[in-house]
Order: C-alpha cells, then structure tokens, then sequence
C-alpha cells in the first residue's frame, strides 16, 4: 500500500528562495521589499500572492516568470501560482528592517525609514 506523499515543502524554503530574487531597480530581494503578501502550500503545489512597487511596473511579467521559475526549482514542487494583487496598495512601510538597512546603504533610503 502507498502512502499519500506529504510535503515537506516549508514556508521558510519558499521565502529563503524568493529572497534570491531582487528587484533590479531598487536592488533588494522581493521579500525584503513587502511585496511578497502570502504563501500557500498545498502538497507540491505552491501558491504566491504579491504585489509591485507601480501597477506600470515594467518588469511585471519578469516577476512573475522569476518567481514561478525560483520556486519551482524546490525539490518537491509541482506547480506554481503566482497571483499579483494591489490590494493593499504597495507601500515603502512594507519594507522590512533589513530592506530599509540594505535601500540606506546605497543611498536610496532617508531618515522616514
């Protein structure tokens, strides 16, 4: 008798992975920059729902091509969603600490972060 396979797909691997991708106008990872809104694992099928920085965002389809290519490259993966939302609106509040530490150091951040 075989058992059902259970992922052992984590939410950690998912993001450690999406912090491989950085964005290549602001020069930081996608999690570190908020746009990384949630993440779903259902077995070996992965769910991502994020967002731009701008709705003209020219990169878009790069985005979503990255993500779905970095993602599925996790042992395990079967299938990717990459779902781009606005709602909420993309804010630079949504920046992680360690975004902001990283937009400072190359002289993109200002003393509101």
């Amino acid at each position: 008798m075989t058992q059902p396979e259970t992922s052992s797909i984590t939410e950690e691997q998912i993001y450690n992975t999406l912090r491989k991708l950085i964005d290549p106008e602001l020069g930081v990872n996608i999690v570190d920059l908020g746009l990384v809104y949630d993440v779903q694992i259902d077995g070996g099928q992965i769910g991502i729902r994020m967002t731009l920085t701008t709705r003209g965002c020219p990169m878009h389809a790069s985005f979503v091509q990255a993500v779905d290519r970095a993602v599925r490259e996790i042992h395990g993966v079967t299938g990717v969603t990459v779902e781009i939302v606005w709602e909420p609106a993309w804010n630079p509040d949504m920046i992680s600490p360690e975004g902001k530490q990283a937009l400072s150091g190359m002289g993109r951040g200002g003393p509101a972060w």
